[in-house]
């Protein structure tokens, strides 16, 4: 039987508890054995290297003391495992924009968000390799959530895309107490093609990605749960 290991915890708004329960049923269904941890100090733990696949569901972890950012030995661990052989899946802010303060977290996951114009929208998710085996059978699909803008690294696989209409507002983020909205038309992102899932390689370890889950009830989604199901069977040993 393989072992998985899911950290959940971090904004309340990605619902990290209830995605690591559906997650685990999944995994549970395909023969894993699931230990869940609501602390990134497991990140740490030696168990860590018995893991045949690491799922973190941890966004933002910064803004919640005490579950705290992320620490060095923590992120070292857990590219250790990964090098070595481990493998690593993720969705959402759950993964890509877990530790914004640590680089090896982003090396290693391929990527960090940055923004989301516009908040919840309608917009379409653009298949790029239909015969890769995670995509197999999905076309192009329209869904509704946050449309990731990320920071990408060139050495990703992408498997899927989406593009700007340039009519999303970008609100500024502003200081408690501060008067008033800061907002702006991005009409410059307009045509922009930002990847949505990736794959890719860490030392002998595989890494899986995918932008769409802002919130649990997506995992209903047909193309979402899929992708992302078949995604951490990937990254898996």
């Amino acid at each position: 039987m393989k072992k998985a290991l899911i950290v959940c915890g971090g904004w309340d708004g990605h619902d990290p508890e209830e995605y690591a329960e559906l997650v685990s049923e999944f995994l549970k269904s395909n023969d894993f054995d699931i230990r869940i941890e609501k602390k990134t100090a497991a990140f740490a733990g030696d168990f860590v290297h018995d893991m045949d696949l690491i799922i973190p569901i941890f966004t933002m972890a910064f803004g919640f003391s005490p579950k705290g950012e992320i620490k060095k030995e923590e992120v070292s661990n857990v590219a250790k495992a990964v090098v070595n052989g481990a493998g690593l899946a993720g969705f959402h802010g759950g993964m890509c924009d877990a530790f914004r303060q640590s680089i090896d977290w982003q090396f290693m996951t391929g990527g960090q968000w940055v923004n989301h114009p516009g908040g919840v929208i309608d917009y379409t998710v653009n298949i790029t390799k239909k015969d890769d085996p995670i995509m197999k059978g999905i076309n192009d699909f329209a869904y509704t959530s946050e449309q990731y803008y990320m920071h990408v690294d060139p050495s990703n696989v992408v498997l899927a895309t989406t593009t700007y209409k340039g009519d999303q507002i970008w609100s500024l983020e502003q200081s408690p107490g501060s008067p008033g909205k800061v907002e702006f038309l991005a009409d410059w992102i307009k045509d922009v093609e930002m990847p949505v899932v990736w794959k890719r390689k860490c030392g002998k370890g595989k890494v899986f990605y995918s932008s769409l889950g802002h919130k649990a009830h997506e995992f209903e989604v047909p193309e979402m749960q899929a992708i992302l199901t078949r995604g951490m069977l990937w990254a898996s040993k």
